[in-house]
């Protein structure tokens, strides 16, 4: 098991990333959550497999349709999972 907080920079918010994202991790059976941030960019909590978050890593870079990512920072985190019940989307 693999915890990482991610920060999403580009053009993130009013494109439906986070909808994007939460469907993406949540197929790849990931917990955790996203949430936007006041100054435009995108904040993800990732915990499950190593493997897996990898691939989530690789599929944020591309995003839903109209976003454009910039750049993707990675925090390794020392949560555990049963903190989180599946993957949430934050307001």
């Amino acid at each position: 098991m693999q915890s990482i907080q991610l920060t999403i920079r580009g053009k993130v918010q009013g494109v439906g990333y986070r909808r994007w994202f939460h469907d993406q991790a949540t197929i790849l059976g990931l917990k955790g959550t996203v949430k936007n941030l006041v100054n435009g960019n995108v904040a993800a909590t990732l915990v499950g497999d190593k493997e897996k978050i990898v691939e989530m890593i690789k599929r944020s870079y591309e995003g839903p349709r109209h976003a454009v990512v910039d750049d993707i920072q990675q925090l390794e985190l020392t949560i555990d999972e049963c903190h989180f019940q599946g993957f949430k989307i934050l307001r």
